[in-house]
Formats: C-alpha cells, sequence, structure tokens
C-alpha cells in the first residue's frame, strides 16, 4: 500500500504514528512523511530561518530511520489556515503524487490551531484530489478514491479515545530513535522546561499499550464520513 501520514510541524508524526510508521515500513509498505508547517517558530532563542532549515534536516533524518520519504509543505508556524487555496492544491498535489490507499493525520480537536487546521485542510484536499475539474493543470492525474482517514493520538492523548490500536511493542526503539532526531526539540524541552521528551512519548506508548494488552502500542479513530468507511482493516 501507499500511506501518506501529514503532520503539522517536524516531529508530530513521530510523537503520534512513528511506531505504526516503521511498522508499515517494515512490512514493505510505501510511507511518505510530509509535514505542513516549517517549525521555525518553535524555539525561543534559535531564529526562524535558521531553525527552519534545522528542523528540516531533523525530519529528514527521522523518516530515513525507516525508509520513509519526507516532504515538507513549508508554511511558518502559526500560518496554517485551511482556507487557503494555495494549502489545499498543494495537499491535493501531494496526495494525487503519492495516491495513498489511507492517510493517518491529526484529529479534528487537538491542543493548538496549526493542527486542527491541518486536519480539516487534509480532509477537504483528500476529496478534492479524486475531483477531475479541481486543478485539472496538476502535474498529477485525480486520485481515483477519496481515500480513508485515520486521526492519530493528541498530544499526551489528552481529550482522545482510540478505536483502533496497533501494537508497537517491536517498534517501539526505532520510534523513540526518530524522535530523537529532533534535537533542536528534546534538549530546549530538557533544558529549559525540565521535559524528558522521549519518556514523555515512550510512556504514552506504554499507556494505549495497557489500554489494549501491548507493550506499546499506538491509538487511533477511524473519520467515520462516505466515502472513507473501508469494510477491512489497513491500520497494520
Amino acid at each position: 500500500m501507499n500511506v501518506l501520514a501529514v503532520g503539522c510541524h517536524p516531529d508530530d508524526l513521530e510523537i503520534g504514528c512513528g511506531g505504526t510508521l516503521a511498522k508499515l515500513a517494515k512490512q514493505g509498505h510505501n510511507v511518505t512523511m510530509a509535514h505542513v508547517a516549517n517549525g521555525n517558530k518553535g524555539h525561543r532563542t534559535i531564529p526562524p530561518e535558521t531553525l527552519r532549515d534545522i528542523r528540516k534536516e531533523e525530519a529528514r533524518q527521522a523518516g530515513a530511520l525507516i525508509g520513509a520519504e519526507v516532504v515538507s509543505l513549508d508554511i511558518p508556524d502559526l500560518s496554517v489556515k485551511a482556507d487557503q487555496d494555495e494549502l489545499i492544491e498543494a495537499l491535493v498535489s501531494l496526495i494525487r503524487r503519492v495516491r495513498p490507499d489511507y492517510i493517518i493525520t491529526h484529529p479534528p480537536e487537538d491542543y493548538m490551531k496549526d493542527h486542527m487546521e491541518v486536519s480539516r485542510a487534509v480532509f477537504d484536499a483528500s476529496f478534492a484530489a479524486s475531483i477531475s475539474h479541481y486543478a485539472p493543470d496538476s502535474a498529477f492525474p485525480f486520485h481515483d478514491k477519496v481515500p480513508p482517514i485515520y486521526y492519530m493520538d493528541t498530544l499526551a492523548g489528552v481529550g482522545f479515545l482510540p478505536t483502533e490500536y496497533v501494537d508497537v511493542t517491536d517498534e517501539i526503539e526505532v520510534k523513540i530513535a526518530m524522535n530523537d532526531s529532533h534535537q533542536s526539540q528534546i534538549k530546549w524541552l530538557y533544558e529549559h522546561d525540565g521535559i524528558d521528551f522521549l519518556d514523555f512519548v515512550r510512556t504514552v506508548s506504554k499507556f494505549r499499550g495497557l489500554q489494549c494488552g501491548a507493550g506499546y502500542a499506538e491509538g487511533f479513530k477511524a473519520c467515520q464520513a462516505w466515502p472513507r468507511i473501508p469494510t477491512q482493516r489497513l491500520l497494520p
């Protein structure tokens, strides 16, 4: 299968579904990791333009650990708006190129606006990508399906009750390594906020594992909108 994961910032996918993406890649599926925002405002002392380049390289390194393609739409932090045609068109082009069997992204309700805007934009763009007369001059033909969407966990699992789980016990260490690639965030959170973010990620995965009888797990909710409801299980 072709699986497209769309997160807001570099590291969001690694946090929410890194183990699942690693498992999919290990099973031989094609995994594309896209982040919409470039993470340029996610630090108090590193200038935005410098941080943008640092975070792009960190995302590339994280994806390389599982052999995933990594794509950046390069929108500045706090400037993501689902009603912008440019964002929808960029996502449509990506979806038409990747031709995903399903998409993983943020849930509609999350802890910050950028995440929620990405969720809405992915929902809208994944439908538009199947419409032949939308952006007919696109470099890629329209997608022949409206792909199912799976919403990944919120940060710390707050307000999110999964309906599906993926056992990532065998992938937990590569998930941690993927997150560890984002040193500009890991070091800042530890030095300035006292947060051991790698332990944070491991703890949430352990908690989701307790819910479903696995050592470590990641939780998801399927988007329940026609015609996105498959009869078969698509998550690994």
